[in-house]
């Protein structure tokens, strides 16, 4: 069978903090549909990486970023609009309940579906909380609410900082399941950093990240 097109190519990623040594030179990659699994030590720049990918922070060099074969510097917009990023403990969002971070998220991401997202907040339990901003959630609570809201949005590129953090055992187990199938088995990629509770996912790959070099 052959291999399915990969949904993100990154080709030349180059980044440096000022002052500090350069995190990517050349750096290259591609991923497919699945779950991809991004390793590396503390320091090596994974959540850097994710808010590279999200275009969040400007790449340097010759940076390219193909999302299903459309450059990222055609069209800043509708790439970020293929790729959902965001951190749901911002203060951004304290005042939101988890109803208006969905709301919030589809005006930025048209395809989110507000009855996938109605099953995802029944599956983790949110059903109780709808009316509560999200300052006044537990942070397992808040981190579902985000999760909801993620994985309805339905961009071809999701990615995902920790997202376990916080989530008891009926929540891993939805969140697996929900990984494991649509869209994200055939057609979307997710590309996640996690250190604990979905040690037994399928994985479409794994990208390791070492810490940049030091001068001596």
């Amino acid at each position: 069978m052959p291999s399915p097109d990969p949904v993100l190519q990154v080709r030349r990623l180059g980044f440096a903090y000022p002052g500090e040594p350069a995190l990517f030179v050349d750096w290259n990659a591609e991923l497919p549909p699945g779950v991809t699994l991004l390793d590396g030590d503390m320091g090596c720049g994974k959540t850097t990486l994710l808010q590279l990918l999200a275009g969040e922070l400007p790449a340097t060099g010759d940076t390219e970023l193909l999302l299903r074969g459309r450059r990222f510097s055609d069209d800043p917009a509708a790439y970020r609009r293929e790729v959902c990023w965001f951190n749901p403990r911002d203060e951004a969002f304290d005042e939101l309940t988890p109803a208006g971070l969905m709301a919030a998220l589809r005006e930025r991401h048209p395809g989110l579906e507000e009855a996938r997202w109605r099953l995802h907040i029944d599956a983790f339990e949110l059903t109780p909380h709808l009316a509560k901003p999200l300052y006044a959630l537990s942070t397992g609570m808040r981190r579902k609410a985000g999760l909801a809201a993620a994985l309805s949005a339905g961009c071809a590129l999701t990615l995902l900082d920790e997202p376990t953090g916080g989530l008891d055992a009926g929540a891993l187990d939805h969140l697996a399941d929900a990984l494991c199938g649509e869209p994200f088995a055939s057609r979307c990629a997710v590309l996640m950093v996690c250190s604990r509770g979905l040690e037994d996912l399928p994985l479409a790959g794994t990208i390791s990240l070492s810490p940049p070099a030091r001068s001596r």
